[in-house]
């Protein structure tokens, strides 16, 4: 079995996931379209402290693209992605729709959330009167169906209507048609889709895997079986068994690489450029991250999502973005879109045992290119970290 180091590894990665190229001069609808594409599959999340997650991977890539470009590639009449459950809720291409359907199918018959299962089980013959009234009525929100009886306060405080609308969701009979703020506007889903999506025929359960892990290579470089399943969150027995066929067929090639435990495959496109240079600010949502164990297996970086950690148990912030400078992490920033008062805020920013002398520069530049995107006015740096004197300093400069 081939051997590749880890630095070879983790320029193969970082150049399946789009960096290292030349940002656009002017990134447009066909960019942002063609690297959804490339990325296969963008995670969405309703926390707003800085911007929604969805747009920021593009940013990291594309930098200061129009925002309207992706919505409308979403949710715009003549749009080339959809929603659905890939990577927890995620957006993706119109094309991998037909992958997903044995997903749907196995929704409906309970394959999703357990209490959100028993209330299919429960509750059918009130689900399917919301889709005959879905279908009488044409699009709607979750407030057209937000009255009767609620579950436990928390995140789980849905409506009956709510639920129904996410179980008919999930089993692919209604979709997002469009969203007003954040909200979501559904509508059955050979109403909301196109019809040359809705018409391309629906693959096998092993084919549409098959092919999902194929993408998941192909947007991975190299990855482990886990990392592999983790894409699409594919089932355990099923991954393994599609990447053995893949393996079998030529397709995935095993390599041992530098440190990791597990076999890894290599992608059949996949490239190692001879370096990756660039900055980017890192979605703690973002693809190339999502992993937190392939994080550290390729940056040595321990990366942890802190939203849902006591406020005195963080050690680096709320929202906390990673700063990757060409082939390494070297620091990460807890940001904050102070709105009101037109400020990208710096609440904590700390190194990493890979920063240079160059990082407080580079990083200053990326927040105020940031911070142009965002309609915001300055950068302010507010917070603790061993990186915040030198990075406010970098900000005057």
């Amino acid at each position: 079995m081939e051997t590749l180091s880890l630095r070879t590894a983790r320029r193969i990665a970082l150049a399946a996931q789009g960096f290292g190229r030349a940002r656009p001069a002017v990134p447009d609808r066909r960019h942002v379209r063609d690297l959804v594409r490339r990325l296969g599959v963008v995670q969405m999340d309703s926390v707003n402290v800085l911007t929604r997650t969805h747009y920021l991977p593009k940013f990291a890539r594309l930098g200061d693209y129009p925002r309207e470009a992706l919505e409308a590639e979403a949710w715009g009449p003549r749009r080339a992605l959809f929603e659905y459950w890939g990577h927890e809720a995620s957006l993706l291409p119109l094309e991998t729709q037909p992958l997903l359907r044995w997903r749907m199918d196995r929704a409906r018959d309970g394959a999703m959330w357990t209490g959100l299962a028993r209330f299919g089980r429960e509750r059918r013959d009130y689900i399917d009167g919301v889709l005959a009234e879905i279908a009488r009525r044409g699009p709607v929100t979750g407030g057209d169906f937000a009255t009767g009886p609620r579950g436990a306060p928390g995140w789980w405080e849905w409506s009956d209507g709510k639920r129904a609308l996410e179980w008919l969701f999930w089993a692919g009979l209604i979709t997002t048609k469009t969203r007003r703020g954040f909200e979501r506007v559904y509508d059955l889903t050979e109403r909301a889709l196109p019809a040359r999506i809705l018409d391309l025929p629906t693959p096998t359960e092993v084919d549409a895997q098959r092919e999902l892990v194929r993408l998941a290579a192909r947007t991975m470089g190299v990855a482990t079986g886990a990392d592999l399943r983790d894409v699409f969150r594919l089932p355990l027995a099923e991954t393994r068994a599609r990447v053995a066929e893949l393996v079998e067929a030529g397709e995935l090639t095993p390599v041992a690489v530098e440190g990791w435990r597990h076999t890894a495959y290599l992608a059949p496109d996949a490239r190692a450029p001879r370096k990756v240079a660039g900055d980017a600010l890192l979605s703690p949502f973002d693809n190339l991250i999502w992993t937190r164990d392939r994080t550290e297996r390729l940056f040595g970086v321990r990366v942890r999502l802190e939203i849902y950690t006591p406020a005195d148990r963080r050690l680096h912030g709320y929202y906390v973005l990673p700063f990757l400078q060409d082939e390494a992490i070297t620091a990460r920033v807890d940001l904050k879109s102070d709105r009101k008062a037109g400020a990208l805020l710096v609440q904590a920013a700390w190194r990493e045992p890979d920063a240079t002398p160059e990082t407080p520069v580079r990083l200053a530049a990326e927040l105020t290119r940031m911070a142009g995107w965002l309609g915001l006015e300055r950068v302010e740096v507010v917070g603790k970290g061993d990186l915040a004197e030198a990075l406010a300093g970098a900000l005057v400069g």
